[in-house]
């Protein structure tokens, strides 16, 4: 069996990665976003990284402008903000959104994707994951949270379940709130969040202490938790 650190496996990585985004570039299966472009590239972070951020979709002042997730606006400037807080680089992240193209109204604003997009989007979000392979997956929003249920069933819902750790999918994930102004200003202050992202610091350390974590990935795939593991995630 070839180690996913194997030359080749890395290569074959990139490989399933390019693939994947040129489908993505092409896709047209969301009748009102079809003049928009999906932000997946290499300007979404590495392929190596152990943790992942899942955001909404991508806005138009930022990552639609910018291609690159969270930058250019207010949302990825607290975004930044905050994985400062807690030592974090993009360097050792990787980011994508549970729909990738820009949703839009008729006036040209910002809005929530739709369920259909979502579902559109799901398969690319699923590919991603599994290209990527992270230990540790942060969704930003109930957007973000909801979207992992077509992949993998969760009953979470961000108000109960925001800023602890679960096991889903054989990895560790932590539900937190959107950095965008809207959340800052009227569902979770700044000082929450900067709470909220020592838990996802607290996550990153257990890695090592995380058996499933340091063994093989094909195998930490089909290997159970164990019980002191276990104690490390709710």
């Amino acid at each position: 069996m070839v180690s996913m650190n194997h030359p080749i496996a890395v290569e074959a990585g990139r490989a399933m990665f390019a693939a994947l985004t040129r489908e993505a570039a092409a896709c047209t299966r969301c009748p009102a976003m079809c003049e928009r472009t999906a932000v997946l590239s290499e300007l979404n972070g590495s392929l190596a990284a152990r943790i992942m951020f899942i955001g909404e979709a991508p806005g138009r002042k930022g990552a639609d402008r910018t291609r690159k997730p969270f930058s250019g606006d207010q949302s990825g400037k607290n975004f930044d903000r905050f994985l400062a807080s807690i030592g974090l680089s993009r360097q050792q992240i990787f980011i994508t959104s549970a729909a990738l193209c820009n949703p839009r109204t008729e006036s040209g604003a910002n809005r929530k994707p739709g369920k259909a997009e979502l579902k559109n989007c799901s398969d690319f979000l699923r590919r991603t994951i599994a290209t990527v392979d992270p230990a540790i997956i942060i969704t930003l929003g109930s957007v973000a949270l909801d979207a992992l249920k077509v992949i993998e069933p969760h009953s979470l819902t961000l108000k109960e379940s925001a800023a602890t750790m679960h096991s889903w999918d054989r990895r560790v994930l932590v539900p937190i709130y959107h950095p965008s102004p809207q959340v800052l200003a009227s569902h979770r202050r700044e000082a929450e969040q900067l709470r909220d992202y020592k838990v996802v610091a607290r996550a990153i350390k257990s890695l090592d202490r995380l058996e499933w974590a340091l063994v093989p990935r094909e195998s930490r795939r089909t290997s159970p938790l164990s019980k002191q593991d276990k104690l490390l995630v709710q």
